[in-house]
């Protein structure tokens, strides 16, 4: 058995959030922006703070706050963890472009 997988790869959330992370510190409300320009729609809080919850209890995203603004980064966790999505995305989707005519 490989590592324990914290992203649920029926859905790409937590993948879409650490990937916009890893370019950025940036608050949840304009990360749910991004992510939903990103997949063509809007995002509510409804949607993006639960997720960041459970990122940040798997310790893959801190959050800082400033007054009253949160901001969200990625840990050194997240960061590997991202790195591993990455390649497990590059084996499973690898070639699906050239099939598509």
């Amino acid at each position: 058995m490989g590592s324990p997988r914290y992203i649920d790869m029926k859905g790409f959330l937590s993948f879409l959030i650490l990937h916009e992370l890893n370019n950025k510190k940036i608050c949840g409300e304009d990360l749910a922006e991004c992510i939903g320009n990103r997949k063509g729609g809007k995002l509510t809080p409804g949607t993006i703070y639960p997720a960041l919850k459970v990122l940040r209890e798997q310790r893959l995203v801190k959050m800082h706050q400033n007054g009253r603004k949160k901001n969200y980064i990625l840990t050194k966790k997240g960061q590997i963890e991202l790195k591993s999505n990455y390649k497990e995305f590059s084996k499973l989707f690898r070639g699906l472009r050239s099939k598509i005519k």
